[in-house]
């Protein structure tokens, strides 16, 4: 499985060079979560508001609000970094909405429909889970079908439930990522992605027939 956020020993490393004044380990730090934050956005924003607001805007704000942020998160790291990243991340998607829609408590994920295509890995993956078909190199567009037919049921999901789906499928968390980042105990976090699971498999009801 290829984690959407970058490994944490290179990163451990690099906090400490930012711990020690080194401005060259700050400026790694952000550009190793470049691509991570960049995805995210992508996945996230909706697409009516990305016609007026570019994403790599979004994605610079991102960084430079960590940068304006790190000393305080190297003074009390309360979670790994890439997990404080991506709430910053959350926080500035939200705002993109609220000052673009006028809606001040709206989910971030029930205005943006998840923007993946149905050729993307993830999405394959989490079908062949769902659908229990085997997934092969010649059956391709029965691999595309099964992932629009994935990505249309998590659009239906109820707001924690497509979250957490995201989260794991898309993100690439663990559990106990998942368990700090919705700061919920690891048990409940488990609890939560099960019924999540459950539920998108009612919405699936059968696997897609074969294109």
């Amino acid at each position: 499985m290829n984690r959407m956020w970058p490994t944490t020993d290179k990163t451990e490393q690099l906090l400490d060079g930012a711990r020690q004044g080194d401005a060259d380990a700050v400026n790694r730090l952000m550009d190793r979560h470049r691509d991570a934050i960049q995805r995210m956005v992508r996945m996230r924003l909706d697409q009516k508001i990305r016609r007026r607001v570019d994403v790599s805007d979004v994605v610079q704000d991102v960084l430079i609000e960590a940068n304006r942020r790190l000393a305080g998160y190297l003074e009390d790291p309360a979670m790994p970094f890439h997990l404080w990243l991506r709430h910053i991340t959350s926080d500035r998607i939200i705002d993109a909405h609220r000052r673009h829609r006028g809606s001040a408590k709206r989910s971030v994920d029930r205005e943006q429909p998840l923007v993946v295509q149905g050729n993307d890995r993830s999405t394959i993956q989490l079908a062949a889970q769902l659908c229990d078909a085997e997934m092969t190199p010649a059956a391709r567009a029965t691999q595309a079908e099964m992932a629009r037919h994935v990505e249309q049921a998590i659009t239906q999901l109820a707001d924690q439930d497509a979250e957490i789906i995201v989260m794991r499928h898309y993100e690439h968390l663990s559990n106990q990522e998942v368990a700090l980042a919705l700061q919920l105990s690891e048990q409940a976090a488990s609890m939560r992605y099960l019924r999540a699971v459950r539920r998108l498999r009612g919405l699936l009801g059968e696997t897609p027939p074969e294109g």
